[in-house]
């Protein structure tokens, strides 16, 4: 197997402190947003064989094994990351493998670069995501019941808001999202900025249940994601705790760290909370309109102590050990590739000594005997 020596990326939205406790360094002042494990080639992880982008792409049926190759290609398929939000990320949602293949090959056939600020779909590929909490974690998930985000709007008692209100009441689910969605996010932005202005103000004044928008209308004063955002479930996750993020659900995370997964895709359509392209038209193709509950999911216990985070996707699974003082090694070894990574502790996988933040590759096939005192995420893929 081997250690990972992984990419910190210092995106504005991150926690400064949070990673650098966890690492156990001193912090630089600087956002320390992620850390990406794996084979991005964005940022691919670092091995004493090379990246983690040359190692595979050497010899792919070695790393990867052969069912992994023919289910998936000669890559790995899966981006695992120490996620840490020091500030709310945008407000967004991720296209379905068909939507993501078809938004591709339009963008590849009118030529829009790649690097582009206006392009929307940087690969071919679906972005389902699933986020652990490593501490207490707010995010949104999913629309409220569109009575209950009525009545959110109504208590905040701006005369602006009353028509999101109305629509909220008298149409079907569906109609009566979209509509909202589509008028706060085609708003004049001097008449959008007023009201976010107003509400945000009641937010401070009335707290409790306002006081996540408060915070979110305090780093995106004037921005329609402020309001777009109170039609969303807000989440507190615990330690352990998670959230899986499907196709086409509108969710941002807060605050708070935590252990993230995802397919490996860069494909992103915001609806705010951000300075970057939000092309609305191709955001209300994706989202899916629909009240939805948040869907908190908890480990499920097998009897050798893994503890399995259980999700529709096959491009990851995620799952947890925690072990004892004195307990005995454990054998993970698996047909398919797999990262280990240490979140608390210290813990011995093959020959490598791994503290929190730390984490090893593990080949297709290869031995794998964990051992010591700690917790361990194991990242791998359904074959």
């Amino acid at each position: 197997m081997d250690r990972l020596d992984n990419t910190i990326r210092p995106y504005a939205w991150g926690s400064p402190t949070a990673i650098p406790h966890l690492i156990g360094v001193e912090p630089t002042g600087e956002p320390q947003a992620e850390m990406w494990m794996g084979a991005h080639p964005g940022a691919p992880s670092r091995t004493a064989r090379g990246s983690l982008v040359e190692v595979i792409d050497a010899n792919p049926e070695a790393e990867l094994g052969k069912a992994a190759v023919a289910k998936f290609g000669p890559r790995l398929p899966f981006l695992l990351k120490i996620l840490a939000a020091g500030a709310p990320l945008s407000l967004q949602v991720h296209p379905d493998l068909a939507q993501a293949k078809e938004g591709y090959a339009d963008e590849e056939r009118r030529g829009i670069p790649a690097d582009a600020p206006h392009r929307n779909y940087k690969d071919a590929n679906h972005k389902p995501e699933l986020i652990c909490a490593l501490t207490e974690f707010d995010g949104l998930c999913g629309f409220r019941d569109p009575v209950q985000a009525a009545d959110l709007l109504a208590g905040l008692d701006v005369d602006s808001l009353k028509p999101y209100v109305d629509l909220l009441h008298a149409r079907p689910e569906d109609a009566a999202l979209r509509e909202v969605l589509t008028a706060i996010l085609s708003a004049a932005p001097e008449e959008m900025a007023h009201t976010v202005a107003e509400a945000s103000a009641a937010c401070t004044r009335l707290g409790g249940a306002y006081t996540p928008y408060a915070d979110i209308a305090h780093h995106y004063p004037g921005d329609p994601g402020v309001i777009a955002a109170m039609l969303l479930n807000h989440v507190r996750l615990q330690p352990g705790e998670a959230l899986f993020l499907g196709a086409g659900i509108p969710h941002a995370y807060l605050n708070g760290l935590g252990v993230e997964i995802m397919a490996n895709s860069d494909n992103v359509l915001r609806c705010g909370l951000t300075p970057k392209h939000v092309d609305v038209p191709e955001l209300l193709r994706v989202v899916r309109f629909e009240a939805s509950d948040p869907g908190v999911l908890r480990p499920e216990a097998s009897a050798a102590g893994e503890e399995v985070y259980e999700t529709p996707i096959d491009e990851f699974r995620l799952s947890r050990y925690v072990f004892a003082e004195g307990t005995t090694a454990h054998d993970l070894t698996l047909d398919t590739p797999q990262i280990l990574l240490c979140t608390a502790g210290s813990v011995r996988a093959g020959e490598h000594e791994l503290g929190p933040g730390q984490s090893v590759f593990v080949p297709a096939g290869e031995k794998a005997a964990v051992s010591g005192a700690g917790t361990v995420f194991r990242a791998t893929v359904i074959v």
